[in-house]
């Protein structure tokens, strides 16, 4: 009997702990303030994502910010000419309202830059022949809400087009390990407004990699394999980016729905 009573004591310590532990990692509401490291003057408008719980925030007049989150979670900063930061969530910074947060400018080498300007004549019907044409010509699929790349036009585009949406998608489960978490991060992205008004002002690829645990070639392996060409893959934003990505697995949900 003296047993039964210890054993059952253990297990409501140990439910309590579990209790305790839970209570830690809940989410509250983060205060603080973002200053610059060189003039200790507070910045406004920097961008403020939560890479854990994918959502964003930007600094008020006074460089305030006020986000969810809980210990442990990433917050990722961005602020143009300054140099990004990642801050590990602390107990103390969701208990005090004091905490600050400081971004170093960054020192920019200008380089030459040589203009070369077109030949033009002056004649309209001229000068529209010298435009370069982009031959890659767009294909249309029924069911789905946008065309695809395929190339010069040929018999086996369409082909191609339907093995570049099925392809990448397997790889986008692989890569993410099948997890539905990361599926979910596409779409809580693409509804966050200011997450994607950072991601449009971005071209560098480092929020996609750090909110979907990819590498740049890995990004950049799915769409060159979703048949997007290497002229949109090096010159679109990374809002644009994230649209062909999601794009591009939502198509292959909606060509592979049943089976």
């Amino acid at each position: 009997m003296r047993k039964f009573i210890t054993y059952c004591f253990v297990l409501t310590g140990l439910s309590a702990f579990g209790q305790d532990n839970s209570e830690t990692v809940e989410a509250k509401k983060l205060n603080a303030l973002v200053i610059n490291a060189q003039s200790d003057f507070p910045l406004e408008s920097v961008h403020v994502i939560n890479l854990n719980k994918v959502i964003g925030t930007i600094t008020n007049e006074k460089g305030e910010f006020s986000i969810t989150a809980s210990a442990n979670d990433t917050l990722y900063l961005s602020y143009l000419g300054f140099k990004t930061q990642k801050i590990r969530v602390t107990n103390d910074m969701l208990k005090f309202k004091n905490t600050k947060i400081a971004l170093t400018e960054m020192a920019y080498a200008l380089e030459e830059v040589i203009v070369t300007p077109y030949e033009l004549t002056g004649f309209l019907e001229i000068d529209v022949k010298n435009i370069p044409i982009n031959e890659g010509y767009q294909y249309s699929i029924s069911g789905l809400e946008k065309g695809y790349e395929a190339g010069s036009k040929n018999p086996s585009a369409v082909t191609k087009v339907l093995g570049a949406i099925l392809n990448p998608a397997d790889m986008l489960r692989n890569l993410f390990g099948k997890e539905v978490k990361q599926m979910k991060k596409l779409r809580l992205m693409k509804q966050d407004d200011q997450i994607r008004d950072l991601l449009a002002s971005k071209f560098d690829r480092e929020l996609l990699t750090e909110l979907l645990h990819l590498e740049k070639v890995d990004i950049e392996d799915i769409l060159t394999n979703c048949n997007y060409s290497r002229s949109f893959i090096a010159t679109a934003n990374d809002l644009q980016i994230l649209d062909a990505v999601s794009g591009c697995y939502e198509d292959f949900k909606v060509l592979n729905r049943g089976k």
